[in-house]
């Protein structure tokens, strides 16, 4: 018989609402409680996803025996605070991404992940949980486009709610928040080390603070040469765009998302693949949940009851933050950084 876990959501935002949604009704999931600093959101959170109770204060739950896991589903500035309690209380997590939005709580997230074993932490890296990217990995692991030589990617927002967008700034810029997926998936499809950041910034619009920019270019040196750029920006006049183009010697992969295709919508993603040895064009639709939250809480669970590490470890994660945090000074400081290997980040 499968355990069922009592799992407590703090923050009924938007990032929250797309993690209970894809939770409450699993068997394997008993909703304990919803926590929000609104309790008219709170509440109604608990009314539609059927918690046993809610609250403004998360403290509320975290000695309870009957609450395994913890969603962590806040602004990015609370995220070390809340993980430090859970963790005291001996509680799983599963908090989203960026961990912090400085070094020096990233350091002590990440370590504090690692002086608690007994407790499963989980970050949400989603895009490893999604289908289309994970098929686009394995074909790259298995060489079917040869040595990766040039990777493109741009995630442009034309930005509708500027107070979210608004709050998510003042905390990190997007090179930063949502950069820490895309650099790492460059390692994850790679399996290479990332030894050079630069890039530029600009500020558009007001909907950023005055000493921070809301569209980057971060730009990138894998280890066997290769270059990589990641393209972001949140404001109100630019274009919502999604390009993912990994291109290698033998061949090039193209992602695109259901939302983003002119034709065969109805067939869910498409993977472009081009193999330049035969000079052949195949088209791969794959039926894929953009944000895979079940999936990724199932990966928790699995590595709760295994032992086994979760997917990205600590480890990668904690990689992927700091790079992210580099490029970010690189823009800022308009330099270049050099790393003998991005593994030297855990030092």
């Amino acid at each position: 018989m499968k355990k069922t876990y009592g799992v407590v959501l703090i923050g009924c935002g938007h990032i929250g609402k797309a993690h209970i949604s894809d939770i409450y009704f699993r068997e394997e999931i008993d909703i304990i409680g919803v926590v929000d600093l609104q309790p008219e959101l709170a509440k109604a959170f608990a009314k539609r996803f059927g918690a046993k109770e809610w609250s403004t204060d998360y403290r509320d739950f975290l000695n309870r025996p009957d609450v395994d896991i913890v969603i962590i589903a806040t602004y990015v500035a609370t995220h070390l605070s809340i993980l430090r309690e859970c963790l005291a209380a001996g509680k799983h997590v599963l908090c989203e991404k960026p961990i912090a939005s400085s070094l020096e709580e990233g350091e002590e997230f990440y370590h504090l992940v690692k002086s608690h074993p007994e407790c499963r932490v989980q970050v949400a890296h989603i895009l490893r949980y999604n289908e289309t990217y994970r098929r686009a990995a394995q074909m790259i692991h298995d060489g079917m486009i040869g040595e990766v030589r040039l990777i493109r990617m741009a995630q442009n927002h034309h930005i509708m709610n500027r107070e979210r967008y608004a709050t998510l700034l003042r905390d990190c810029p997007p090179i930063v928040d949502c950069g820490v997926h895309y650099v790492d998936v460059i390692r994850w499809f790679t399996g290479m080390d990332i030894v050079t950041l630069s890039g530029v910034g600009c500020r558009i619009g007001d909907v950023a603070p005055e000493d921070t920019y809301n569209y980057g270019l971060l730009t990138m040196q894998l280890e066997n040469g290769a270059s990589a750029f990641y393209e972001a920006a949140w404001a109100d006049t630019t274009a919502s765009s999604n390009l993912k183009e990994f291109i290698g010697d033998k061949g090039r992969i193209r992602l695109v998302l259901q939302e983003y295709r002119f034709q065969d919508h109805e067939e869910g993603d498409l993977i472009e693949y081009y193999d330049a040895v035969e000079n052949v064009y195949h088209t791969i639709n794959i039926r894929s949940k953009y944000k895979n939250m079940w999936g990724q809480l199932q990966g928790l669970i699995r590595s709760i009851e295994t032992g086994v590490e979760t997917f990205p470890t600590i480890d990668d994660v904690y990689i992927a933050f700091r790079l992210a945090l580099l490029g970010d000074q690189a823009i800022k400081e308009e330099k270049f950084v050099n790393l003998r290997s991005d593994r030297e980040l855990l030092d």
